[in-house]
């Protein structure tokens, strides 16, 4: 009997041990600090997209990438860590940019993510930096002209973990969706004829336009899409910094400049 209680008042410390180390270890996890962190290291890591033309776009040549979020990112890095600070730039899909937040490989994502409730669950976001809205991309032939025309047996290609599937489905619900991983995968569908249409937000298809002419925009933009840069929770310093930043860079003209260099036209309010 002696022998027996040994062995169980044994395992019952054993497991309280798990359990309060377990504990520590996610305390010292959670708590850190963002701004507090890149400002240590004199560095903040952005998760970007490198498929987005306009936005986030590899240059195969230059090996960087290129477009309105990396010079923005850059802009705020400068301000929030002075001319020392460097701007580190991850490559993210709209699948797995929240996880790669989420897990600590990435400070922040400036990647054409729209701020959502459903997201705001997951991340914080800063203020608006980027006003779009969805559209569709078709080619110059298609007799759809409006999202109103896409009816049962129409196709519509969108990327995964977007904003843009659950749209078109509210927005067409008889229509068929098809889901690829990027925006690369979805328009060389539309050109293939897997789909009929492709979605996203208009400001990522009017880059695809502009370098294929057989392809343009059909109808108006049929939802708004706000972007914003996406945090960890609980980051407050971290978000109140960048949107300082970003009504200084408004307010002094550097984003209108910016923003003319990308899309050749001011932002409209």
């Amino acid at each position: 009997m002696k022998q027996q209680f040994n062995k169980k008042s044994f395992l019952f410390l054993f497991v309280l041990l798990l359990v309060s180390l377990t504990g520590c270890k996610s305390s010292t996890t959670v708590e850190q600090d963002t701004l507090e962190k890149v400002k240590r290291t004199d560095k903040i890591v952005w998760g970007v997209k490198y498929d987005t033309k306009l936005f986030g776009l590899m240059n195969i040549e230059k090996r960087e990438v290129e477009g309105f979020d990396i010079d923005i990112a850059k802009e705020l890095t400068n301000r929030i860590l002075g001319e020392n600070g460097s701007a580190e730039f991850v490559e993210v899909t709209s699948k797995t940019r929240i996880p790669l937040l989420k897990n600590g490989n990435i400070d922040a994502i400036i990647a054409t993510m729209t701020i959502s409730e459903e997201r705001k669950k997951q991340v914080d976001f800063s203020d608006v930096y980027f006003a779009a809205g969805q559209s569709l991309l078709v080619h110059k032939d298609s007799d759809i002209k409006d999202v109103t025309d896409l009816n049962e047996g129409k196709t519509v290609l969108a990327v995964k973990g977007s904003t843009s599937a659950e749209n078109i489905r509210k927005h067409a619900p008889k229509a068929k969706v098809l889901e690829l991983e990027n925006y690369a995968e979805a328009f060389t569908a539309l050109q293939s004829n897997q789909g009929d249409a492709m979605t996203t937000d208009n400001s990522i298809l009017l880059g695809m336009a502009a370098e294929n002419t057989d392809y343009q925009l059909a109808g108006k933009k049929f939802t708004d899409e706000p972007y914003g840069i996406a945090i960890n929770k609980e980051q407050n310093e971290f978000q109140q910094a960048l949107n300082q930043v970003i009504e200084e860079m408004k307010q002094d003209g550097t984003y209108q400049k910016i923003y003319k260099k990308w899309f050749k036209e001011e932002p409209k309010e």
